[in-house]
């Protein structure tokens, strides 16, 4: 290997992951440093489908949640984002229930009655945004530039 510090070693394979390419050191991605470059870009339609699916697995949802409809709502978001998504709806249903039991023993006594409705997901959707349009491209417009290099 050309990287300082570190030493050959048999079996052992350097895995790196930035979200923010445009300022990785341009030293690190010359020849026989990192070999492979590797652009994941945002999930399409069935894949959002699947990680709305594991990411609300576990989750109390209402029957009138339709991740079919969330995910074609969702063009351009991250898994990340999508579990941030998730999660923000199930805290606003919480908030909510809370609001709504305000005796702390009762609420305790209901908790098994809470549901994460598709409301709250309207909402998590105002709040939660993917990625611009324009930061999009620049992954994009920097993925072809690193492919370029290592033709």
């Amino acid at each position: 290997t050309e990287m300082d510090g570190i030493e050959e070693l048999r079996g052992v394979v350097v895995i790196a992951a930035t979200n923010r390419p445009d300022i990785v050191d341009p030293a690190l991605l010359r020849p026989g440093r990192f070999d492979k470059l590797l652009y994941v870009p945002p999930p399409d339609l069935e894949a959002r489908k699947e990680i709305l699916k594991i990411h609300t697995r576990k989750k109390p949802l209402a029957d009138d949640v339709d991740l079919d409809n969330i995910a074609e709502r969702t063009e351009g978001y991250t898994g990340a984002d999508l579990e941030a998504l998730c999660n923000t709806a199930v805290m606003l249903a919480i908030r909510e229930y809370i609001a709504v039991n305000k005796d702390l023993e009762e609420a305790k006594k209901g908790v098994k009655k809470l549901k994460v409705h598709m409301k709250h997901f309207e909402e998590a959707l105002k709040r939660v945004k993917p990625i611009s349009r324009k930061e999009l491209e620049m992954y994009q417009k920097i993925s072809k530039e690193f492919a370029e290099r290592i033709k």
